[in-house]
């Protein structure tokens, strides 16, 4: 499992598919930002940065979910509608968003105790997202799923996504634009939300890549 080769593979569908992946989720992403554009407005300088981060889980599974199902159908030839697609994202989003919710608190508490933790959590949760939608499993255990399918990969998912997420993280804290000029935040937070989903199509080649094993395994577990 080479890094590079999934990165590229990633790419490669990525860039084919980049105006479908922008239909199905631009349009929520600039909602989100715009509701955390008010709830900025509203709260002020002063405001919980709680209230940002539940915002957060509520619009992503409405997202997340559709673009994992679209890379799922891709991968086997189908081409869903977006209707379709948030239809059945629709139905997924309260296990979601309480496994959004729950891996977000543990990522949190980890990243409090010297941010090593923090990245390791975050890496051993990386596929929960994947199970969830793809095995249709509650959000318990597809923490504990993706904690089973990360056991000895550590190091090659956090090639993966530090490769993606560290260079997007650095410039977005580069180019952040003053929440006081709206519509630039608004764009700014949209586009740069936009750039991270690459992150889950990453993730998804290699939960393909490992996935076909998990079945021997359970066998030999039997």
């Amino acid at each position: 499992m080479n890094p590079l080769s999934v990165l590229r593979d990633a790419w490669f569908f990525s860039s084919h598919n980049l105006a479908a992946i922008a239909r199905l989720t631009l349009p929520l992403l600039v909602l989100e930002a715009i509701a955390q554009a008010v709830l900025a407005a509203q709260l002020g300088e002063d405001a919980n940065p709680a209230y940002g981060v539940l915002l957060g889980i509520l619009f992503y599974p409405l997202y997340a979910a559709p673009l994992i199902l679209f890379l799922h159908a891709r991968s086997n030839g189908q081409t869903p509608g977006n209707a379709q697609l948030f239809a059945a994202g629709l139905q997924l989003w309260p296990s979601f968003a309480l496994m959004t919710g729950l891996s977000t608190l543990a990522i949190m508490l980890g990243l409090s105790l010297f941010i090593v933790p923090g990245i390791w959590i975050m890496m051993r949760l990386a596929f929960s997202e994947l199970i969830l939608v793809l095995r249709q499993e509650p959000p318990l255990r597809a923490l504990q799923s993706s904690f089973s399918m990360t056991e000895g990969r550590f190091w090659p998912v956090f090639a993966c996504l530090a490769n993606v997420l560290l260079p997007l993280w650095l410039l977005d804290w580069w180019t952040q634009p003053s929440q006081g000029d709206t519509l630039l935040w608004v764009l700014h937070q949209a586009g740069n939300g936009f750039l991270q989903l690459f992150a889950i199509v990453v993730l998804f080649r290699l939960f393909m890549l490992l996935e076909p094993r998990q079945p021997a395994a359970s066998q030999n577990n039997d």
